[in-house]
């Protein structure tokens, strides 16, 4: 009996494991047109950020534990209007085949058709549409913009922490979205199940 009351708590322990638990969702919807501000702006400043200094991470889990992962080579541009980020717009390109995750064996399988397919998605990209000042759990702003992964273009909303500084700009963000939204939908074995929910987590530094 003690044994099977403690077998019980693992199991449940085990599928209370989803990454985004405590960090807000992004909201999913169809794509919208990018903005053209930031390019015709005669007050635009250009900042540019890279994996050198910058990170495009993420959190996955099934039933038994969570993996990281993230993406080794991505580019990216921040155009700052009239010195006001909410007035600006981000872009960023990445290499989907530079995808890696914490085990060799799980980054050949995330890199396969079950999942990310980069053989036929080499490219992943996210344009903003808007940014606007304030954002959920303290953040200093909501970015809003098209994502495109494994072939779908949805537009998402997220919160992320944004300050300028010497070197352009800083923004810091955590937020969940559903992989099934992208089409990335393998279920994983029956006795360990993979979960919906994905955790990602940007961590962006520019230069001149």
């Amino acid at each position: 009996m003690r044994i099977a009351l403690i077998l019980a708590a693992v199991t449940v322990a085990a599928c209370d494991n989803n990454p985004t638990k405590n960090s807000t969702k992004a909201t999913v919807n169809e794509p919208v047109a990018t903005a053209s501000q930031a390019a015709t702006s005669a007050n635009a400043v250009v900042y540019t950020f890279s994996n050198e200094g910058s990170k495009v991470a993420f959190v996955g889990a099934k039933v038994t534990g969570k993996h990281e992962g993230g993406f080794g080579k991505f580019t990216g541009t921040v155009k700052i209007i009239d010195n006001d980020v909410a007035k600006s717009t981000v872009s960023v390109d990445i290499e989907a085949t530079s995808l890696f995750a914490d085990q060799e064996k799980l980054t050949t399988h995330l890199k396969s058709a079950d999942f990310f397919d980069v053989e036929k998605f080499s490219k992943a990209s996210f344009v903003s549409t808007q940014i606007k000042a304030g954002g959920d759990k303290g953040a200093t702003h909501t970015v809003i913009g098209n994502l495109t992964l494994h072939g779908v273009t949805k537009s998402i909303s997220f919160p992320a922490s944004i300050k300028k500084v010497e070197t352009g700009v800083e923004a810091d963000a955590d937020f969940g979205i559903n992989r099934k939204d992208f089409g990335i939908a393998y279920a994983g074995k029956a006795d360990d199940l993979i979960k919906d929910d994905v955790l990602i987590k940007l961590t962006v530094r520019t230069k001149k």
